[in-house]
């Protein structure tokens, strides 16, 4: 590590140059010829001629359902999301989906799981609230989106039926669902609790928080306590039972909605599975995507795909037929809905790309 001095004013200041850590680079390297190497691996095994007659034989109807699909379950989600804001600012169901479709693009230009903080930028920026705040109700709406979820593990660990023999797969998926069921709910009550500590002031005792936050200089300190404080005025939940049984029901909605897209794209290639095969699928893309999300290892999604559909007994090409559709239906759909929502509120690719 060397140093550099550059003469200001009267003062000579002598300043350390800090060579980038070449380690940070490497994971995605590794990540990336994982995915290339697992993705070459999947085509050597697939017989072209015959994915080209799986193809050629797709029943389009079905397929023009997939975009639909992604757009009808993006819409629960807006609204879902527009009753936890409701406490907040009332905004219109399809301003919020355009804001979800976006953080969605946001994804895609850059795929590091950065969807929420995007389209809690944008609502924030386009209805004057703090983005920290915004970015609360995006994180109880995750959360709760995870209890549900892990509802599913459970009624596909319990009673769905799928090849494997030595029992490492539904180990897998249970004790994946028992860390949910016990984590998830935890982090909603630390949510709830620090939301009363900081309306009822008790936020200022000292706690590992403070002690944190103590370390830093005043204004960081400051600054940083804001931002704290606005997110927690974004923990809210509606009074109303209606509402709170509503946001419950569409988390559910949205996950069978999801579920039906590898039954269009299966119908599409004269595949049919049986209903609980299909909140496998859900279930088990929805741990697989979390893990490659970590690991940062793209392609992921079609990988495994691959391989559940080959669980449940469907051929290579056709899983591959099926999984390659789904994500190019959805990519799609994200980016024509996505670009209509920033052009109409004045907001480029460029400054979106930036700005994540």
């Amino acid at each position: 590590m060397g140093t550099r001095k550059y003469q200001i004013g009267v003062t000579t200041r002598t300043v350390k140059k800090i060579r980038p850590n070449g380690r940070r680079y490497w994971w995605p390297v590794i990540g990336l010829s994982l995915s290339i190497g697992a993705l070459v691996w999947v085509f050597f095994l697939v017989d072209l001629d015959r994915l080209l007659v799986t193809l050629k034989r797709a029943d389009l109807p079905y397929l023009l359902l997939l975009p639909l699909t992604t757009a009808v379950e993006q819409l629960f989600r807006a609204w879902k999301w527009r009753q936890l804001l409701l406490p907040l600012r009332r905004i219109a169901t399809l301003r919020l989906f355009g804001a979800i479709m976006a953080g969605y693009l946001a994804n895609i230009l850059v795929p590091l799981g950065i969807s929420p903080l995007v389209r809690s930028w944008l609502v924030a920026r386009l209805d004057a609230l703090k983005m920290s705040t915004v970015l609360a109700t995006a994180a109880v709406d995750r959360l709760i989106d995870g209890v549900v979820f892990a509802g599913l593990v459970a009624l596909v660990v319990v009673f769905a039926v799928f090849p494997d023999p030595d029992g490492n797969l539904r180990l897998g998926l249970a004790l994946g669902g028992i860390g949910s069921v016990l984590l998830l709910p935890l982090l909603l009550l630390a949510l709830i609790r620090y939301r009363h500590q900081i309306k009822k002031g008790t936020d200022r005792q000292n706690g590992l928080l403070q002690k944190l936050l103590g370390r830093l200089p005043v204004r960081t300190r400051e600054r940083t306590k804001a931002v704290f404080r606005a997110f927690a005025e974004g923990i809210v939940w509606p009074q109303e039972l209606w509402r709170r049984l509503g946001i419950l029901a569409a988390s559910i909605i949205i996950k069978l909605i999801a579920a039906t897209n590898f039954l269009w794209a299966g119908l599409a290639f004269g595949v049919l599975l049986r209903p609980l095969d299909y909140l496998f699928l859900v279930v088990f893309l929805g741990f697989l995507i979390i893990l490659t999300r970590f690991a940062r290892i793209p392609g992921g999604f079609i990988v495994g795909g691959i391989f559940a559909l080959g669980l449940l007994g469907v051929g290579k090409e056709e899983a591959l037929a099926m999984v390659t559709i789904v994500s190019l239906a959805s990519m799609l759909t994200i980016a024509v809905v996505g670009a209509i929502s920033l052009w109409r509120n004045g907001i480029s690719l460029g400054e979106l790309q930036t700005r994540s």
